[in-house]
C-alpha cells in the first residue's frame, strides 16, 4: 500500500474522514527515489494506492505509474474525483475499489448526500473508456446493511467485476445489538446469497461475491491466501507518507505495526497471528480475520467472538458448498479460472 495522502475529501460516518496530519500527513514528505528502489527490488511488486483519498494527490499517483515499475497496480478511492486521472492512467491498473455500501439509501447515508450517483458515474466512466480489469465494489456493512439486498443490488448494476464486504467492527464503537443483527440479519442474508451464487453456478456463471469465491478457492485450490487473509505484515506492507513503514494501512500509529521505513528498508512480521486463531478449525479459511482487530480487539474478547461467530457462518456456508462447485467443475459447466480469487493480492481482504 502507497499512502499519496492521509486527507480525504469524505467524512464517512464510520471512519470520520482524513488521517491526522501528524500521523499521516497530507503530502508525501519522503523522496520518491528511495520508493522507487525499494519496490522496484520485488519482480512480483504490487502497488496499491491509498489514502485518505488517493486521488487528492493525483499528480504522485501518475509520478508513480509514469516512474515506477511493478507487476500490478491497483488502486482503493471513493471514486468522486476519477476526472483528475487522465483515461490512460486508468487503463493502466488491474483492480479499482470503488467504495460503495450497497444501494442509494444505504450508501448515502453513511457516506453523504449523492456518493451513489457520484461512484456509479465513477464506474461507468471506467466501462466507458475500456477499463479491463477488475472493478470492486468495496462495501462497509452496518447495521443499516441487508447483506443480500444491498449485495445482490450491486451485481444487479452490471458495472461491478465483484463486490467485498468488510464489517464495521474494527474501530467503530460496539454496535448495541450486533448478535441480534447477526443472527437475525446477517446470517439468513449470507444464506440467502449462498443460494443465489450456488444456483448460478450450476447454471454456468460464477457470480463476483468475492468472499465467497475466495474461501471457496482456498478449499479447492488452497493457499490462495495467508494469515491474516488480507496479507498485512506478511506479504503486505502500507508506506506511510512520513516514509513508515507499518504492516496494516490502519494501524499507523501502533508501535507493534512499526515495520521500518522508506529509506532503510523493512522486515516482515513472524507470525502475527497467534492463539485463540491458530488452534481453530477454520483458521485455514479466516486467517484470523483482520490484524488490527486482531491485535487492537476495540470491541474485548467477548466482541472478537461475537464477530468470530459471524465469520464462522460464512465459512460453514461455502465450505457447504465445495462438492457442488467441484461437480459443476468436474462436469465442465465452470472452469477452475471462473472461480480462483483473487489472481493476486489486490487487498481485498477476503474475510469481512
Amino acid at each position: 500500500m502507497v499512502f499519496t495522502t492521509g486527507q480525504c475529501n469524505l467524512k464517512c460516518d464510520y471512519c470520520g474522514g482524513s488521517f491526522p496530519r501528524e500521523k499521516v500527513p497530507w503530502e508525501i514528505e519522503y523522496d520518491l527515489a528511495n520508493l522507487k528502489r525499494l519496490i522496484e527490488k520485488d519482480d512480483e511488486a504490487v502497488v496499491a494506492f491509498y489514502g485518505g483519498e488517493p486521488l487528492l494527490n493525483y499528480k504522485k499517483v501518475i509520478w508513480i505509474l509514469d516512474n515506477i515499475k511493478a507487476k500490478h497496480f491497483v488502486i482503493q478511492t471513493n471514486g468522486l474525483l476519477y476526472h483528475m486521472l487522465p483515461n490512460e492512467y486508468w487503463r493502466r491498473f488491474d483492480t479499482v475499489l470503488l467504495s460503495i455500501d450497497g444501494r442509494r439509501e444505504i450508501t448515502n447515508k453513511h457516506r453523504g448526500a449523492g456518493v451513489y450517483e457520484k461512484v456509479l458515474e465513477a464506474a461507468k466512466h471506467l466501462r466507458k473508456i475500456g477499463f479491463q480489469g477488475d472493478v470492486i465494489a468495496r462495501m462497509t456493512v452496518t447495521q443499516d446493511t441487508d447483506i443480500y439486498e444491498d449485495v445482490s443490488h450491486l451485481l444487479s448494476l452490471n458495472l461491478f467485476n465483484h463486490i467485498h464486504w468488510q464489517l464495521d467492527v474494527v474501530w467503530s464503537d460496539r454496535w448495541r445489538n450486533f448478535t441480534e443483527w447477526r443472527d437475525n440479519s446477517y446470517k439468513p442474508g449470507l444464506r440467502r446469497l449462498m443460494s443465489l451464487w450456488i444456483t448460478r453456478i450450476k447454471k454456468g456463471k460464477v457470480l463476483g461475491i468475492a468472499p465467497f469465491k475466495a474461501i471457496a478457492s482456498q478449499a479447492i485450490f488452497g493457499n490462495v491466501y495467508n494469515a491474516p487473509p488480507c496479507g498485512s505484515g506478511v506479504n503486505s506492507v502500507s508506506i506511510l507518507t512520513n516514509g513508515k513503514i507499518t504492516a496494516c494501512p490502519i494501524a499507523v500509529s501502533e508501535n507493534w505495526a512499526l515495520l521500518g521505513d522508506v529509506k532503510t528498508g523493512f522486515k516482515l512480521m513472524q507470525r502475527p497471528i497467534l492463539e485463540p486463531c491458530i488452534s481453530c478449525p477454520y483458521f485455514n479459511y479466516c486467517g484470523g480475520r483482520c490484524l488490527y482487530a486482531y491485535r487492537e480487539r476495540y470491541w474485548g474478547d467477548s466482541g472478537f467472538r461475537e464477530v468470530c461467530e459471524a465469520t464462522k457462518t460464512l465459512i460453514k456456508l461455502v465450505l457447504a458448498s465445495v462438492p457442488a462447485i467441484i461437480e459443476s467443475i468436474d462436469s465442465g459447466v465452470i472452469s477452475p479460472e471462473d472461480l480462483l480469487y483473487p489472481p493476486f493480492n489486490n487487498t481485498v481482504e477476503i474475510i469481512p
